[in-house]
């Protein structure tokens, strides 16, 4: 009996902690967005931290790829900056993009290719729960990820469909804050993008590229 209680106890202690530091990762998430959506630079270190505890959820819950692409998202954090702050033609950091939909017809068509492929990997070689949504979901943020990088407009319609993906992954798993966190994320992916839109200046040489 009282084996029982201290594994009970201990569970306890551990659901607590996951929790916490969940809800860290979640205002940190928060943060990263909000700051991406006014083009603060200071979005890349709140995805920073975000990321590393996230890292170390997603091994905890088994999604595999979900923790991997974090550790992706934290090198992310530091080119992303980079390029926000010494990018662009004069170095003086990257400029508001839109690309043309062929380009975009290409690069679908290309990572969901890689998506299938990895899912297939996942789901014959590993014990990664949801393999093929969770791979699609790795190989398209991981892709997008760069195009936020790069301020492409259009990365914010991209967010929408992978973040509809993700909350049933989430859900799934029992990750209740993180499913609510990106319930918010789609309206606020909705919203960066008009606001990216309308500040992107089509004069501009850079404004579109094909």
């Amino acid at each position: 009996m009282a084996w029982f209680e201290r594994m009970a106890q201990e569970a306890q202690s551990d659901w607590l902690m996951m929790n916490g530091w969940e809800a860290l990762a979640v205002l940190l998430a928060m943060a990263y967005l909000i700051l991406a959506m006014r083009q603060s630079i200071w979005c890349w270190p709140a995805a920073l931290a975000s990321t590393a505890i996230y890292t170390l959820l997603f091994w905890k819950v088994s999604l595999l790829m979900e923790s991997v692409l974090n550790v992706y998202y934290m090198a992310m954090a530091v080119y992303g900056f980079w390029l926000w702050k010494h990018g662009g033609e004069r170095g003086q950091g990257q400029a508001l993009v839109s690309w043309s939909l062929k380009r975009h017809a290409v690069i679908i068509g290309a990572t969901s290719l890689i998506s299938l492929a990895v899912g297939y990997l996942m789901a014959t070689y590993t014990h990664a729960s949801m393999a093929y949504l969770d791979a699609a979901t790795t190989c398209f943020a991981v892709m997008t990820t760069v195009l936020v990088a790069k301020k492409v407009v259009e990365n914010w319609l991209y967010w929408v469909v992978i973040d509809l993906v993700s909350i049933y992954l989430y859900m799934n798993k029992g990750m209740i804050l993180t499913s609510g966190l990106f319930v918010v994320y789609v309206g606020l992916a909705i919203s960066g993008y008009f606001l990216w839109r309308k500040q992107l200046q089509p004069s501009s040489p850079l404004a579109t590229a094909h």
